[in-house]
């Protein structure tokens, strides 16, 4: 297959993991609702670290990736989580 297409295949995945391992996150340890947490998370500057545990599904899919030999795919959730994480570090600065 298009290793273009796979790597861009492997970064929605990592995206997609990232979101969905925040909102699982914010579903399973936080009493109020998704709304109201997210504006609680960026009254008191922890919307890096719900990102970053978000991106903890992420390492779900790499692994898998990699146990699957799609290294393309796997590359892609890596640059997808390496973009977290440099979203994360811009919050944190500015």
């Amino acid at each position: 297959m298009n290793t273009k297409k796979e790597l861009i295949i492997g970064i929605l995945v990592g995206i997609i993991a990232n979101g969905f391992g925040t909102l699982l996150y914010m579903t399973l340890f936080s009493d109020m609702d998704i709304a109201a947490t997210w504006e609680a998370a960026v009254q008191q500057g922890h919307v890096g670290s719900l990102l970053a545990l978000g991106a903890i599904l992420n390492l779900v899919a790499f692994f898998g990736f990699l146990k699957l030999r799609r290294d393309h795919r796997a590359k892609g959730v890596l640059i997808a989580t390496l973009g977290t994480a440099l979203l994360i570090l811009g919050y944190k600065l500015f």
